[in-house]
């Protein structure tokens, strides 16, 4: 009996241990320090309408990153607002904090702390403004954590754009590739930034 209440002890320990390790391996930094990049001249290149990506710092960052094959630079995409000379951002985003997963809209600046790299891409030959518009109608509608494309109950980043444009331009179509981990069709991000139907207009990276 007191074997087995030890041996059991011992578990516990080790695996308080483990955890305090690898919390302190999460949290402490590692190697290079990342440059904090410059933002300034990303609010003076975009336009209404424009689509702003982003490769964030997050964990959920290197999932979304990796759904795209063939330009995996970016993990999330947000629609630029340009109103009363305010520049904010409308995105459907995913996040761990409960009461956060719903599309929102808010400043360049915030949507851009997290960034590791960005790039903004405009659509060709089209008001952009008509997709900013749009947007504004899906604020508040929640994240779609199933990855449903057929569901506009619920959406994702690019899900969102895709909604939109299918209303302004019926015949636009985005490359989807099949998830095998979700068992379903999703939307990359590199179908915008591979798309022949938007330019990239800026793109810089922390070094």
């Amino acid at each position: 009996m007191i074997r087995t209440l030890n041996l059991k002890y011992c578990v516990l320990i080790g695996i308080i241990i483990f955890a305090i390790l690898l919390i302190v391996y999460i949290i402490m930094p590692r190697g290079k320090p990342v440059e904090i990049i410059n933002i300034n001249p990303v609010f003076e290149i975009v336009k209404d309408g424009d689509i702003i990506c982003r490769l964030g710092d997050r964990l959920w960052s290197r999932v979304f990153r990796d759904f795209s094959n063939d330009d995996n630079r970016f993990s999330h995409i947000g629609i630029i607002r340009v109103y009363n000379g305010q520049i904010t951002v409308i995105h459907a985003e995913g996040t761990t904090s409960p009461g956060r997963d719903f599309v929102k809209e808010e400043p360049l600046a915030d949507f851009l702390k997290i960034a590791r790299k960005i790039g903004v891409y405009r659509i060709k030959d089209f008001d952009g403004s008509k997709i900013s518009g749009l947007a504004m109608e899906y604020i508040g509608v929640p994240f779609d954590w199933q990855f449903d494309m057929y569901d506009e109950s619920k959406l994702y980043c690019t899900e969102l754009l895709y909604v939109i444009l299918k209303q302004l331009i019926p015949t636009l179509e985005l490359n989807k590739i099949y998830v095998k981990e979700l068992g379903k069709n999703v939307i990359p991000i590199d179908a915008i930034s591979n798309s022949e139907y938007f330019t990239e207009i800026y793109f810089v990276q922390a070094k």
